[in-house]
């Protein structure tokens, strides 16, 4: 992520922090960017280098007249400043944000064949407990592990596969470590 996006989803962070209203603006920012893909206009006008940077600001103005004002004063210098190309991701480090702050560690789990709700809630509260975290987790199935788990969180991945088993001992095999 650029440093431009990881400013802007900081200051908009430290704003309704400071304000109290972290929900309200994080319901806000995803019912939007929500609206920009379900409206092909609404994606033309934020996104469009061709229309006029007065009149994108003046349209978006009317369109988020009711909106927290928060949210509408952000959205708002955003597009002035020629960012809205980056609002998804400034989005996202928003999110890690507010969830880091609840204390929420955003997980992904991949494991070989698809679990049901109870199999993967066990499995993420054994790992809650570990970790001393809440877990907000999406899933994902590869077949190709064999058996076990793969969890990423940030740029961290714990490998509990066969399949990453079966390849620790094939490098261990060739004295490769």
């Amino acid at each position: 992520m650029a440093v431009v996006q990881k400013t802007y989803a900081t200051a908009l962070f430290e704003a309704a922090k400071e304000k109290d209203r972290l929900d309200e603006v994080r319901d806000e920012l995803r019912s939007f960017l929500e609206s920009v893909d379900q409206i092909p206009e609404l994606r033309e006008l934020l996104l469009s280098p061709q229309v006029d940077p007065a009149q994108k600001i003046d349209a978006l103005a009317a369109i988020l007249a009711d909106a927290d004002e928060l949210v509408r004063n952000f959205l708002l210098l955003v597009t002035e400043k020629g960012r809205a190309t980056g609002l998804r991701e400034i989005a996202r480090e928003f999110d890690a944000l507010v969830a880091a702050e609840e204390g929420i560690l955003d997980v992904e789990l991949t494991t070989a064949v698809e679990l049901s709700d109870d199999e993967a809630k066990n499995l993420l509260g054994q790992i809650e407990q570990v970790s001393g975290r809440r877990l907000r987790a999406s899933r994902s199935v590869d077949p190709n592990l064999i058996g076990g788990f793969v969890l990423h969180a940030g740029s961290h991945r714990a490998d509990a596969s066969v399949r990453g088993r079966l390849e620790g001992l094939r490098r261990e095999l060739k004295g490769v470590r």
